[in-house]
């Protein structure tokens, strides 16, 4: 026997469409919810994770249960038809699951069409994770270090930030305060290694060149002038 209307097929269908409407739904979520949605979404995200399929399930079931009039039967048989049409991995206007895992958990707004791919050029660049920072005797919680957090939520620290195993570059992290990384580290990392007119090249081909001043004031004139 198929499945009751009430219990649409494909539940990361639900969860792509959330992401897709997060600004219209997220403050028709109470806190609980909330809660509960992110504890769901953080075994969804590990794509080995025992139970992630029921737990993804549970979580669409959570926003039909909340929000009927968004993610009800009759609203899922609509993106099943735009799915269709698209083919693919289910996705909704360019967001998929791990999107909502990103805006709930993560807090950050690198996700859809346009910053998705942002996010997934710069999590493509060699890092270093918390645990490889902390053997070598470095401390990945520093300040005014870039950190991101990658596929399933899995922190990593770009390792360009690093001269030597664990040891941060001085001007990276005067570069990265000034660029106030610890709020915008997707904003921070994308200074270093995207083109800089000013530079004529990546900030990040300078480190190591003697050009440490020029860095940290092409940051402070871009910030300023962003001020």
């Amino acid at each position: 026997m198929g499945q009751p209307p009430s219990e649409p097929a494909d539940p990361y269908l639900t969860l792509a469409a959330a992401a897709a409407r997060w600004d219209r739904v997220a403050g028709r979520l109470g806190p609980d919810t909330r809660a509960r949605l992110a504890e769901l979404l953080t075994v969804v995200r590990h794509a080995d994770a025992p139970g992630r399929d029921d737990c993804a399930v549970r979580a669409a079931g959570l926003l039909r249960e909340h929000l009927p009039d968004e993610f009800g039967a009759d609203a899922h048989a609509r993106l099943v038809a735009v799915q269709q049409a698209q083919g693919g991995a289910p996705t909704v206007q360019g967001f998929a699951t791990e999107d909502l895992a990103v805006l709930l958990i993560d807090g950050h707004r690198m996700v859809g069409p346009v910053l998705g791919p942002v996010r997934e050029r710069l999590l493509a660049e060699p890092a270093l994770d918390a645990d490889t920072v902390e053997q070598g005797g470095g401390e990945p919680y520093a300040p005014d270090l870039i950190r991101l957090r990658g596929a399933g939520g899995r922190l990593r620290l770009p390792r360009f930030q690093f001269s030597e195993e664990t040891l941060p570059w001085l001007v990276v992290l005067e570069v990265n305060a000034l660029l106030d990384a610890d709020r915008d580290p997707w904003g921070a990392a994308d200074w270093w290694l995207s083109a800089n007119a000013w530079l004529g090249t990546s900030p990040v081909r300078l480190l190591g060149t003697g050009r440490d001043r020029q860095l940290v004031e092409t940051a402070r004139f871009l910030m300023d002038s962003e001020g």
